[in-house]
């Protein structure tokens, strides 16, 4: 990652590590807050929270969300794309 900035009382990589959960409203009402206050302050992790979020909307929206026959797959490439966001972090 090219820059690792604190805001908010956590780090970008923090931010980007806990995305998914915090797109499906799966982090702690304080968790969530700091996320929303990192978010909000840093430019960087906002654009790549709205790309992902959008990402992940349109999966969702064509249908290939899990169908409740495959939760396996949908978890493989949820952790897939988690561990894509870790590893490459905000330009």
């Amino acid at each position: 990652m090219a820059i690792e900035r604190e805001i908010a009382g956590i780090r970008c990589g923090e931010v980007l590590a806990e995305l998914s959960d915090y797109l499906d409203g799966e982090l702690a009402p304080e968790r969530r807050a700091q996320v929303d206050g990192h978010l909000q302050g840093c430019d960087v992790c906002e654009r790549f929270g709205s790309g992902f979020s959008a990402a992940l909307r349109a999966i969702r929206q064509s249908g290939l969300g899990p169908t409740g026959d495959e939760p396996a797959v949908y978890e493989r490439l949820r952790a897939r794309l988690d561990r894509a966001v870790r590893e490459r972090g905000p330009d």
